[in-house]
């Protein structure tokens, strides 16, 4: 029975992730070929707010060429969709089906259209033929940008209910699924002339919106363990009414098809999408407390990603599906590299989650946040000067369209070397905590080599990290040929914890490679380790070329944060000082029982008879 149930959970699994990728992955193809364009805009209203486009002028837009100007509004009445087959409703749903009055349609599109002038009169017919847009390298960029964004976000969210099944994997997924930064003309153009298509799905729509965000509310209720505290239960009983209310607004929002005004009932979704962020934030930071160090880090991280991502996301559909940004006086367009950014800091949301959900224990949250703050202050100088110049890329490189995704890798990997190359040497001119930690056991390493026995190399071992970094356990268990052996008293394990390890273990062959490797919860628990806190995150061999002379054990940061690369670095260099160290010993206790056993022998030599 157990195993039916997950076979349904993972076929629905795959049809929802291939439907959600189905809507944005075409839209890769605008990276290479462009749509094609109407040149105007209208909100669900009908009324005409723009009638430019993603044309450079206004006299270049077809939109505007046929005579429509700012004001006009569109005849809902009369292009109604009562009879989807009828080609009025079809250019409408042009407009207005799906894209948000995005003005994209296919190429060679022709859209007949009821239009009330804006100066009053009777309503007249337009044609308007679309025209194929010309994009900028910047434009471009954007939309891969965004379209990367947007399928790592859906795969990485069907990954986690993969491997890990349940209520809070289930409802990020279904969040993940509609609230992304994917982008749909591609599939929208599609279905524009397939009314019946496009009318179911836009009402399948309504529905992911809905379970989107009850999704999320259930996740954040039981995120990170997966459980609802009593405190919380009342809450998931309210989450059918959250769901059936956002449906509905957002079927009412549809009403503009069908000959309704609905652009009131848009902006009210979009604010009613901010309250369910704002109770979410609030639930989480309620939820902190009485939480184990350890999951109050993982917390943490879906915390900042939720104060990031959300609002970023929530701005950035604005922008692009509403008219709420006419309102703020002397704006009169939206960059399209603002969105891109604001859609980037929502990928950043996903990210912390999926991290938060997939790993037992994570780092501090401030590391990944100094990260991105050095990477946006790196991007932004050069951004401010180079705005105009990559528009103008095209007109000074003769390439062809996909010689684009070639540089744009180029410059991708360029961007990461330097950001790591930022990310460091900002630690170590900023970061006082960092460089504390890194002068500390810098001389640890220095004392370990002068260390004149093995117990004291094995106490500098777990000692001094766990000073330095305040770990919540340490413990060096030594090789005697056979295994592993927990000699030198440990810091934070008990009596009745392990004594010895094989080194056959799965869990602890990774040693062979020298270098520091996680241990998890599921090993830890089945070697015997310490549980809770004091639980091993991180097995740090020390050895030299020849021999792996010991195992050092460390458990996390007492605030329940996992040791970061960086840390794990500092903490491999002094293993391997220690393994000189190791060597030193032996070779000076071997060195004096060589002269004991030189001096026995000469002693005997006198001894001889007739010596």
């Amino acid at each position: 029975m157990q195993k039916g149930r997950v076979l349904i959970g993972r076929i629905v699994l795959a049809a929802v992730t291939f439907w959600a990728l189905l809507m944005i992955v075409p839209d890769f193809h605008r990276v290479i070929q462009p749509l094609a364009s109407t040149g105007f805009a209208a909100d669900n209203d009908g009324l005409i707010y723009d009638v430019t486009g993603p044309f450079p002028q206004e006299a270049d837009s077809p939109a505007s060429q046929a005579g429509l100007r700012v004001g006009d509004r569109l005849d809902l009445p009369a292009m109604h969709c009562g009879n989807p087959e009828n080609q009025r409703c079809i250019d409408l749903l042009a407009v207005l089906g799906g894209l948000g009055g995005a003005q994209l349609v296919r190429p060679g599109r022709v859209l007949r259209l009821q239009i009330v002038p804006a100066a009053g009169g009777a309503a007249r017919v337009v044609d308007v033929a679309a025209k194929p847009i010309q994009t900028t390298w910047l434009e471009r960029g954007v939309l891969l940008f965004d379209e990367v964004i947007a399928t790592l976000f859906i795969l990485a969210a069907a990954w986690l209910v993969w491997t890990r099944p349940g209520g809070m994997t289930w409802g990020f997924f279904l969040y993940a699924v509609w609230f992304n930064s994917g982008q749909n003309f591609v599939f929208y153009t599609f279905l524009q002339e397939r009314p019946h298509l496009l009318l179911a799905q836009e009402a399948a729509g309504a529905v992911l919106q809905g379970l989107g965000y009850a999704g999320f509310l259930l996740f954040v209720l039981r995120v990170p363990s997966d459980r609802t505290f009593p405190a919380w239960r009342g809450w998931q009983f309210a989450l059918p009414l959250v769901a059936l209310l956002f449906i509905g607004l957002q079927l009412l929002s549809y009403g503009s098809a069908f000959g309704q005004p609905s652009e009131t009932v848009s902006r009210a979704t979009f604010l009613a999408g901010f309250a369910v962020d704002a109770a979410a934030i609030l639930i989480l930071l309620r939820r902190r407390r009485g939480q184990p160090p350890q999951e109050y880090q993982r917390l943490r991280w879906v915390i900042w990603g939720c104060v990031i991502g959300l609002p970023a996301f929530i701005v950035a559909a604005i922008l692009q599906s509403t008219t709420l940004w006419r309102l703020v006086p002397g704006v009169t367009s939206v960059p399209p590299e603002l969105v891109a950014a604001l859609y980037g800091l929502h990928g950043l949301f996903g990210w912390f989650v999926f991290e938060a959900v997939r790993r037992p224990h994570v780092v501090s949250v401030s590391i990944p946040l100094r990260r991105i703050s050095v990477f946006g202050l790196m991007l932004s100088v050069p951004a401010l000067f180079l705005h105009q110049q990559i528009e103008h890329l095209d007109e000074w490189l003769d390439l062809p369209p996909w010689s684009f995704v070639v540089l744009g890798s180029v410059l991708i990997f360029l961007i990461g070397r330097i950001h790591e190359l930022g990310v460091e040497l900002a630690d170590r001119v900023f970061h006082r905590a960092f460089r504390r930690e890194l002068a500390a056991l810098r001389a640890a390493t220095e004392d370990v080599l002068h260390a004149t026995s093995i117990d004291a190399v094995d106490r500098t071992l777990t000692v001094a990290p766990t000073r330095t970094l305040d770990l919540a356990s340490a413990a060096v268990f030594r090789c005697d040929g056979v295994a592993f052996r927990r000699r030198a008293e440990a810091i934070g394990w008990g009596d009745g914890n392990a004594e010895r390890l094989d080194p056959d273990d799965t869990s602890i062959s990774m040693a062979r490679s020298g270098l520091p490797f996680p241990i998890h919860p599921a090993d830890a628990l089945r070697l015997g380790l310490p549980m809770g806190l004091a639980s091993p995150t991180v097995a740090v061999p020390v050895r030299d070329r020849l021999t792996c002379h010991a195992l050092a054990l460390y458990g996390p940061h007492a605030t329940g944060a996992d040791l970061s690369r960086d840390e794990q670095a500092m903490l491999a260099r002094l293993a391997e000082a220690a393994a000189l160290a190791y060597r030193h010993v032996e070779a000076d206790a071997l060195r004096r029982q060589v002269a004991t056993l030189r001096t026995q022998t000469v002693g005997l030599s006198f001894d001889t008879p007739g010596g």
